[in-house]
């Protein structure tokens, strides 16, 4: 395994090395990569179906995004089933689109996602890239004045809310993300459970700060992420076709890149659901929630407890 550090403050990139065939102590020595640098990026990988659910499953137990989901992974893709792209007024590309925002995944559910993964399969002409942010450094360069109010604050997360305020709104329709089941209340300033390291834990989903009234919170927010997401923090990933990108979601932020919607992008995601001791949030009323009683068909990854 060669290891070769990426010009920012995090990410490696990782070669030398076959991600379908690892041994336990390569485990072991690729997972405390992956702890320090944050995001991994192992070029020509050209993982199938199962090779990707299998190394996925390393980090921990998968998540259920869709019902439509056969496995553990999904397809993240602007092609619809009858071959054509999403458009503007499909509800696939209106997530797509609001994935362009920096966000980490799953905060806007009871249990957040822990890591996330993702592999090429099919890409734009250009663009369509995806860029990360390191959540940790940024914490370290604030000063402690700011540091001490900033670990007093928690802020309430709803997809309801990240994708209105991209110009999209959605019913409720419990499956994932759009559910009935409360806003989750996370604190601005994350502890990593393994690291120790603290990091900036917001993002597009997340608003409402208690104690404060909605423009200083959307203010301060705003200021937050916008100073965060700088360089020498950012790591721009261009797809090849077979790269996979895995990154810890409890340090590090991302966002989709634009590219013409016009033409297909698909790529083949895995999401690592949190350990519930340190990703599991009580919630809270989301008022843009609507319509829909729990049942036993919801999916296991909404969690009801919290």
């Amino acid at each position: 395994m060669h290891v070769t550090p990426i010009d920012a403050t995090l990410g490696a990139v990782v070669t030398d090395i076959n991600l379908a065939d690892l041994s336990d102590d390569a485990w072991q020595a690729l997972y405390q990569t992956f702890l320090q640098y944050g995001v991994l990026v192992f070029p020509g990988q050209h993982l199938d179906d199962a090779a990707q659910a299998a190394f996925a499953r390393r980090f921990g137990t998968t998540e259920k995004l869709s019902p439509y989901q056969k496995g553990a992974n999904i397809k993240i893709s602007n092609k619809k089933p009858d071959g054509n792209v999403a458009q503007p007024e499909d509800y696939q590309y209106q997530i797509l689109k609001g994935n362009e925002g920096w966000h980490t995944d799953s905060t806007y559910m009871p249990l957040a996602s822990k890591v996330a993964m993702l592999s090429a399969q099919v890409l734009p002409p250009e663009g369509g890239e995806t860029e990360f942010a390191d959540m940790r450094a940024a914490w370290e360069v604030l000063d402690k004045a700011t540091q001490a109010k900033l670990e007093g604050l928690s802020a309430y997360h709803s997809l309801y809310y990240s994708q209105a305020k991209a110009g999209f709104t959605h019913q409720t329709d419990n499956l994932y993300g759009l559910h009935d089941k409360g806003a989750p209340l996370r604190p601005l300033i994350k502890t990593h459970p393994e690291t120790g390291r603290k990091s900036i834990y917001t993002g597009r989903h997340a608003y409402g700060i208690p104690g404060m009234s909605e423009a200083d919170s959307e203010a301060l927010l705003s200021e937050l992420l916008e100073q965060a997401c700088q360089p020498p923090r950012l790591y721009k990933h261009t797809w090849q076709v077979g790269d996979t990108v895995v990154w810890d979601n409890r340090c590090v932020l991302h966002r989709a890149c634009p590219y013409d919607a016009q033409h297909p992008r698909v790529l083949r995601g895995t999401r690592i659901a949190g350990d519930p001791a340190t990703e599991l949030a009580p919630t809270f009323a989301d008022p843009r929630a609507a319509g829909f009683t729990p049942s036993s068909d919801n999916h296991s990854s909404i969690s009801t407890t919290g």
